[in-house]
């Protein structure tokens, strides 16, 4: 039992070691979100940004987080799939963690193409009708 406590104190501590260098490090802060989507870690991560730097940054750690989960459905179902197949649990594993990091960039990605276009095309039919 003991065991299986400092295990998960480790990890779960590591996380969030990892969650907040990377929100203070790293110039692409939507890997913060992203790696915040680690549930115990995503509340952690906006409560310290919340208290350390405001609402409007934990509003954006928060905010982040929603493409990690997305990416941890990825996870999951890449987990599951990986085990089915190989039956090689650590392969499996390894697999699911690239996805689930690939798939929330790519999201956050598309995402912004999404909203930058819709920005795009709202200035165009503004310059439009002034004309």
């Amino acid at each position: 039992m003991y065991k299986d406590l400092l295990i998960r104190f480790i990890l779960g501590g590591s996380a969030v070691m990892v969650s907040y260098l990377i929100t203070v490090i790293s110039p692409w802060k939507i890997l913060a979100g992203i790696f915040a989507a680690f549930p115990a870690v995503m509340i952690t991560a906006v409560l310290m940004v919340g208290i350390a730097s405001g609402s409007k940054k934990a509003a954006k750690i928060a905010n982040g987080s929603v493409f990690g989960m997305i990416g941890g459905v990825v996870c999951v179902a890449t987990v599951w799939t990986v085990l089915q197949v190989s039956g090689n649990w650590t392969l499996s594993i390894v697999l699911g963690l690239l996805f689930w990091l690939g798939s929330s960039i790519v999201v956050s990605t598309f995402r912004d193409k999404l909203k930058n276009s819709r920005r795009s095309t709202f200035r165009t039919n503004l310059l439009i009708r002034h004309k």
